[in-house]
Protein backbone atom coordinates (compact mmCIF):
# COMPACT_ATOMS: atom_id res chain seq x y z
CA UNK A 1 0.00 0.00 0.00
CA UNK A 2 1.55 2.92 -1.02
CA UNK A 3 2.65 5.45 1.59
CA UNK A 4 0.15 8.66 2.22
CA UNK A 5 1.49 12.36 1.17
CA UNK A 6 1.60 14.18 5.01
CA UNK A 7 -1.04 16.64 4.93
CA UNK A 8 0.17 19.94 3.37
CA UNK A 9 -2.80 22.18 4.02
CA UNK A 10 -3.80 24.00 6.84
CA UNK A 11 -7.24 25.02 8.05
CA UNK A 12 -8.09 28.78 8.09
CA UNK A 13 -10.06 30.73 10.87
CA UNK A 14 -12.83 31.46 7.54
CA UNK A 15 -13.09 28.02 7.44
CA UNK A 16 -10.97 27.87 3.78
CA UNK A 17 -8.02 25.05 3.45
CA UNK A 18 -4.48 26.23 2.03
CA UNK A 19 -3.01 23.96 0.34
CA UNK A 20 0.90 25.25 1.00
CA UNK A 21 1.97 23.21 -1.66
CA UNK A 22 -0.27 24.08 -4.55
CA UNK A 23 -1.99 27.25 -3.07
CA UNK A 24 -5.16 28.78 -5.04
CA UNK A 25 -6.37 32.52 -4.83
CA UNK A 26 -10.20 31.26 -4.09
CA UNK A 27 -8.72 29.67 -0.72
CA UNK A 28 -7.01 33.33 0.19
CA UNK A 29 -9.25 35.52 2.58
CA UNK A 30 -7.96 38.97 4.16
CA UNK A 31 -9.56 38.53 7.06
CA UNK A 32 -7.42 35.66 7.57
CA UNK A 33 -3.96 37.37 6.34
CA UNK A 34 -4.58 40.32 9.12
CA UNK A 35 -5.38 38.10 11.67
CA UNK A 36 -2.22 35.83 11.16
CA UNK A 37 -0.15 38.48 10.47
CA UNK A 38 -1.14 40.39 13.69
CA UNK A 39 -0.52 37.32 16.24
CA UNK A 40 3.06 36.15 13.89
CA UNK A 41 5.83 38.02 16.12
CA UNK A 42 9.04 39.81 14.04
CA UNK A 43 12.34 39.43 15.91
CA UNK A 44 11.75 35.96 16.99
CA UNK A 45 9.84 37.64 19.56
CA UNK A 46 12.97 39.05 20.79
CA UNK A 47 12.01 43.17 21.34
CA UNK A 48 11.46 45.22 23.97
CA UNK A 49 7.77 46.05 25.12
CA UNK A 50 4.50 44.18 26.41
CA UNK A 51 3.07 43.21 23.26
CA UNK A 52 5.35 41.48 20.31
CA UNK A 53 6.22 43.61 17.12
CA UNK A 54 3.85 41.66 14.77
CA UNK A 55 4.53 41.28 10.96
CA UNK A 56 0.86 43.08 10.72
CA UNK A 57 2.22 46.37 12.30
CA UNK A 58 5.38 46.06 10.39
CA UNK A 59 3.15 45.68 6.95
CA UNK A 60 1.99 48.60 8.19
CA UNK A 61 4.90 50.85 8.76
CA UNK A 62 6.35 49.81 5.43
CA UNK A 63 2.84 51.19 3.79
CA UNK A 64 2.91 54.44 4.89
CA UNK A 65 7.22 54.16 4.58
CA UNK A 66 6.63 53.74 0.93
CA UNK A 67 3.66 56.27 0.65
CA UNK A 68 5.53 58.78 1.88
CA UNK A 69 8.64 57.70 -0.45
CA UNK A 70 6.31 57.41 -2.98
CA UNK A 71 3.43 59.80 -2.77
CA UNK A 72 2.13 59.70 -6.63
CA UNK A 73 2.54 55.59 -6.39
CA UNK A 74 -0.89 53.97 -8.14
CA UNK A 75 -3.10 52.46 -5.18
CA UNK A 76 -2.21 49.34 -6.22
CA UNK A 77 0.88 49.46 -5.27
CA UNK A 78 0.46 50.22 -1.81
CA UNK A 79 -1.49 47.15 -1.22
CA UNK A 80 1.12 45.24 -2.35
CA UNK A 81 3.77 47.27 -0.23
CA UNK A 82 0.88 46.17 2.54
CA UNK A 83 0.38 42.43 1.71
CA UNK A 84 4.66 42.30 0.61
CA UNK A 85 4.44 39.75 4.15
CA UNK A 86 1.87 38.38 3.59
CA UNK A 87 2.47 34.74 3.37
CA UNK A 88 3.79 34.78 6.74
CA UNK A 89 0.43 34.35 7.61
CA UNK A 90 1.21 30.47 6.96
CA UNK A 91 4.55 30.08 7.38
CA UNK A 92 5.74 32.32 9.72
CA UNK A 93 8.12 35.10 10.37
CA UNK A 94 11.82 34.11 9.97
CA UNK A 95 15.11 35.94 10.70
CA UNK A 96 17.26 36.06 7.49
CA UNK A 97 19.74 33.46 9.23
CA UNK A 98 17.22 31.17 9.62
CA UNK A 99 16.15 31.57 5.66
CA UNK A 100 19.48 31.22 4.84
CA UNK A 101 19.85 27.88 6.70
CA UNK A 102 16.75 26.78 5.47
CA UNK A 103 17.96 27.15 1.79
CA UNK A 104 15.93 27.50 -0.97
CA UNK A 105 12.74 25.92 -0.55
CA UNK A 106 11.48 28.62 1.87
CA UNK A 107 11.86 30.62 -0.87
CA UNK A 108 10.24 29.12 -3.21
CA UNK A 109 7.01 28.63 -0.94
CA UNK A 110 7.48 32.39 -0.47
CA UNK A 111 7.13 32.91 -4.24
CA UNK A 112 3.34 30.57 -4.56
CA UNK A 113 2.06 31.95 -1.76
CA UNK A 114 2.81 35.51 -2.78
CA UNK A 115 1.52 34.81 -6.15
CA UNK A 116 -2.17 33.23 -5.14
CA UNK A 117 -2.10 36.61 -2.63
CA UNK A 118 -1.43 38.88 -5.24
CA UNK A 119 -4.05 37.32 -8.05
CA UNK A 120 -6.67 37.12 -5.06
CA UNK A 121 -6.67 40.91 -4.26
CA UNK A 122 -6.19 41.51 -8.34
CA UNK A 123 -2.36 42.31 -8.62
CA UNK A 124 -0.47 40.94 -10.98
CA UNK A 125 1.32 37.77 -9.59
CA UNK A 126 4.33 39.19 -9.99
CA UNK A 127 4.90 42.89 -9.61
CA UNK A 128 7.32 44.83 -11.51
CA UNK A 129 11.05 44.58 -10.53
CA UNK A 130 11.54 48.48 -10.22
CA UNK A 131 8.13 48.26 -7.71
CA UNK A 132 9.37 45.07 -5.58
CA UNK A 133 12.60 47.72 -5.40
CA UNK A 134 10.66 50.22 -4.15
CA UNK A 135 8.89 48.17 -1.36
CA UNK A 136 12.37 46.71 -0.31
CA UNK A 137 13.85 49.79 0.37
CA UNK A 138 10.86 50.56 2.46
CA UNK A 139 10.87 47.68 4.19
CA UNK A 140 14.45 47.88 5.29
CA UNK A 141 13.80 51.54 7.08
CA UNK A 142 11.03 49.45 8.77
CA UNK A 143 13.64 46.78 9.90
CA UNK A 144 16.23 49.31 10.54
CA UNK A 145 13.96 51.69 12.95
CA UNK A 146 12.77 48.24 14.35
CA UNK A 147 15.99 46.86 15.13
CA UNK A 148 17.24 50.64 16.60
CA UNK A 149 14.05 51.32 18.28
CA UNK A 150 12.85 47.78 20.08
CA UNK A 151 15.52 45.04 19.18
CA UNK A 152 18.61 46.16 21.27
CA UNK A 153 20.62 46.82 18.29
CA UNK A 154 22.54 50.39 17.89
CA UNK A 155 22.32 52.25 14.95
CA UNK A 156 25.66 51.63 13.63
CA UNK A 157 24.87 47.64 14.06
CA UNK A 158 21.52 48.95 12.09
CA UNK A 159 23.64 50.76 9.41
CA UNK A 160 25.70 47.53 8.51
CA UNK A 161 22.51 45.15 8.77
CA UNK A 162 20.06 47.20 6.84
CA UNK A 163 22.53 50.23 5.50
CA UNK A 164 22.50 53.89 6.10
CA UNK A 165 18.56 55.26 5.92
CA UNK A 166 16.95 58.49 5.10
CA UNK A 167 17.53 60.01 9.11
CA UNK A 168 15.14 62.85 8.08
CA UNK A 169 12.18 60.34 7.43
CA UNK A 170 14.00 58.24 10.16
CA UNK A 171 12.82 60.89 12.57
CA UNK A 172 9.46 61.31 11.94
CA UNK A 173 8.90 57.78 12.15
CA UNK A 174 8.63 55.73 15.77
CA UNK A 175 7.24 51.99 16.22
CA UNK A 176 4.07 51.24 17.41
CA UNK A 177 3.34 48.34 20.11
CA UNK A 178 -0.39 47.64 20.18
CA UNK A 179 -2.81 44.47 21.53
CA UNK A 180 -2.95 41.98 18.20
CA UNK A 181 -6.78 42.84 17.74
CA UNK A 182 -6.10 46.45 17.72
CA UNK A 183 -3.57 45.68 14.51
CA UNK A 184 -5.48 43.26 12.96
CA UNK A 185 -8.19 45.66 12.53
CA UNK A 186 -6.22 48.60 11.20
CA UNK A 187 -4.63 46.11 9.05
CA UNK A 188 -7.97 45.01 7.70
CA UNK A 189 -9.31 48.77 7.79
CA UNK A 190 -6.45 50.16 5.30
CA UNK A 191 -6.80 46.76 3.12
CA UNK A 192 -10.52 48.02 2.63
CA UNK A 193 -9.73 51.74 2.07
CA UNK A 194 -6.69 50.34 -0.97
CA UNK A 195 -9.80 47.95 -2.38
CA UNK A 196 -11.87 50.46 -2.79
CA UNK A 197 -9.84 52.81 -4.13
CA UNK A 198 -8.68 50.15 -7.04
Amino acid sequence: MPKAQPRAWQRMLSGRRLDLLDPTPMDIEIEDIAHGLAFVARWNGQTNGDFAYSVAEHSLLVTEIFTRQHPKAPTKWRLAALLHDAPEYVIGDMISPVKAAVGPGYGALDERLTAAIHLRFGLPAQIPATVKRQIKKADKLSAWLEAAQIAGFSETEADKLFGKQDATLAKTLSIRLRPPVEVRDEFTALYHALANAL
